[in-house]
């Protein structure tokens, strides 16, 4: 069975606590549940990860080069800041897709910006914690097209 990284970044940990005007009450591990359940009814398998450490995600993007089909990732704040995140998934050669829980072009003109963008197959924005279920059933689309491709 294949495997898809989903992979969070900063703060993420505290979703259904900060801020919940803008990232709604449903928490990280809701949110894991259903991608979960989701992936499991489509065909693979998840590996659900959260991290406040750059170096982290980067280790975990590393991984993904042996033993995952694809990554869905929240990179959080680092979306707009990390030149080495990008530079990670530059080197995954699996599709890549990028979530934000908020949309981010409604808010502060920094979060316009996004590094990871520029490696990414597909970006959802704006959905709520919907955005992640969106994004793991994009996935078993991309990961059936490179089966017969």
């Amino acid at each position: 069975m294949q495997t898809v990284f989903i992979l969070n970044g900063p703060n993420l940990n505290l979703l259904g606590k900060r801020q919940p005007e803008i990232y709604g009450r449903e928490t990280l591990a809701d949110v894991e549940a259903g991608c979960r359940a989701l992936a499991g009814e489509l065909g693979f398998d998840i590996r659900f990860a959260q991290s406040n450490a750059e170096h982290q995600i980067i280790d975990w993007i590393h991984e993904a080069r042996e033993a995952a089909a694809g990554i869905i990732i929240n990179p959080g704040a680092f979306t707009h800041t990390s030149v080495a995140i990008l530079d990670a998934l530059n080197a995954f050669e699996g599709p890549v897709l990028e979530v934000h829980i908020s949309n981010v072009h409604k808010r502060e003109s920094f979060r316009h910006h996004s590094y990871v963008s520029l490696r990414a197959d597909g970006v959802i924005a704006g959905f709520g914690v919907e955005g992640y279920v969106l994004a793991t059933r994009r996935m078993a689309t991309l990961i059936l097209e490179g089966r017969s491709a």
